[in-house]
């Protein structure tokens, strides 16, 4: 099996092509700065949360025709060495041409991540700063143990604005695009 791993700054990162050669084991699997981070499955708290918010945004965008709702495990190829599976991501279907029959490929409207025991310091650090630098106009981090959502926002200089704290309801707006999560129906 040819591995195509690249060095930069004279370390070694996997790549995609790495990426698409690891186990099909029931875990998850993520590259980040060409650097293979796993987890285990994620839990039926964080299962429940997930489809409850993954419910909303459906019937709100996607059942209205205007943005495609993913779940995980969906992988997101954001560079040669980034490829992730957030919980759930959006994608406005005037940017449809991102979604491959495989993956997608590029940066969705909204990435939203569960907090869990075993990712909360990669979703809070190195996630958020992928999405960033990637250009994800919005990331939330949902925390189920403090039933509220933080909402990262890019600004004109593409950086993340200091997280806005949600505890009842978050609205989603872009310039199509507008959705409002019932964080009461969530937890």
């Amino acid at each position: 099996m040819e591995r195509m791993a690249i060095v930069v700054n004279r370390q070694t990162k996997l790549t995609y092509e790495d990426y698409i050669h690891f186990p099909d084991d029931g875990r998850i699997h993520e590259l980040i700065d060409g650097d293979h981070y796993v987890s285990p499955a994620p839990g039926t708290d964080h299962q429940r949360i997930s489809r409850r918010i993954q419910f909303q945004l459906y019937e709100q965008l996607e059942k209205t025709g205007q943005a495609e709702v993913f779940n995980a495990p969906t992988d997101y190829h954001l560079s040669e060495i980034d490829v992730v599976q957030p919980d759930i991501a959006v994608i406005d279907v005037k940017r449809r041409h991102i979604i491959a029959s495989s993956k997608i490929v590029g940066p969705p409207e909204l990435v939203i991540e569960i907090l869990s025991e075993t990712t909360a310091v990669r979703d809070e650090s190195l996630k958020r700063d992928l999405y960033q630098r990637v250009g994800v106009p919005e990331y939330w981090i949902v925390d189920p143990q403090a039933n509220e959502v933080r909402v990262y926002r890019l600004n004109v200089e593409g950086i993340y604005d200091a997280p806005v704290t949600h505890r009842d309801r978050i609205e989603f707006r872009t310039e199509r695009l507008h959705a409002v999560i019932d964080l009461e129906q969530v937890w």
